[in-house]
């Protein structure tokens, strides 16, 4: 009996003080306990069971990784695992998308410049006097001048450069400076006053002779105004062609018309 299990030992080939069973690796013990968030096994790929699957790059599947290396490693994170995919990641993705365009428009639509309107109203009041050494006529005059803001921003009226001309010639030029300060959406009203000088024989004839019943002149007014808004400056050019009595040595102010009470 002795002689049998001596030869059945001899043959299997393994020494007496070998084990039957092989001993675990001290690895596969340490790793045994690891697992994922979802419940994978992080154990090493041995034997059999690695052909199924293969060892983590970051810690060759002991669970492990030395600690010299902690802030330089990575742990990987499986592709299942739901802090990978959050909720409602689309709508608040579309929902961000939706707000930045209707802010992106809202944005454009009341910075977006608009026209200012600047519209001569016509004479407020006028002077005149004749002399007669030289035939020439002093002519003071006040015009009127609305302008209308369609911003929704303020803008401010920083200088009006004005030349009257009477046939092809000036007669007589103003400039103003710091004139008005306008809100967004509102109408203002500007009066500059020129004082003109005419030496045309003709036309002082016209205004003194007294057979003759109608004494109209025609002055040609060529304005330009500058406007400041949102650090920027824009100038805007007008004109208007009015009548001037001349027979009266003064004319009176017009009345304003300032709409139904």
């Amino acid at each position: 009996m002795g002689e049998s299990l001596s030869n059945l030992w001899k043959g299997s080939g393994q020494k007496e003080s070998e084990p039957v069973l092989p001993k675990k690796s001290i690895a596969e013990d340490e790793v045994s306990g690891y697992g994922s968030i979802n419940a994978t096994s992080c154990a090493p790929c041995l034997g059999i069971a690695s052909r199924g699957c293969v060892n983590c790059p970051t810690c060759q599947g002991t669970g492990r990784i030395p600690r010299e290396q902690e802030k330089q490693l990575v742990a990987l994170i499986p592709y299942g695992d739901q802090r990978l995919k959050p909720r409602r990641t689309k709508l608040y993705v579309s929902l961000a998308v939706v707000i930045c365009l209707l802010m992106s428009c809202l944005i454009i639509f009341f910075l977006f410049p608009r026209s200012i309107n600047v519209q001569p109203a016509g004479l407020n009041a006028s002077s005149i006097a004749f002399d007669a050494a030289i035939s020439s006529i002093i002519l003071n005059m006040t015009n009127l001048l609305n302008i209308t803001n369609s911003n929704f921003y303020p803008i401010a009226v920083s200088k009006l450069e004005i030349e009257v001309l009477h046939l092809t010639l000036v007669i007589g030029k103003t400039s103003m400076k710091h004139l008005l300060n306008m809100g967004p959406l509102q109408s203002g009203q500007i009066y500059y006053m020129v004082s003109n000088m005419i030496t045309d024989n003709n036309t002082y004839n016209i205004c003194t002779w007294t057979r003759i019943k109608v004494h109209n002149i025609l002055l040609h007014i060529q304005g330009t105004l500058t406007c400041s808004y949102l650090c920027h400056s824009e100038q805007l050019a007008f004109e208007n062609y009015q009548y001037v009595d001349c027979r009266g040595n003064t004319t009176s102010p017009h009345p304003l018309y300032h709409g139904p009470p």
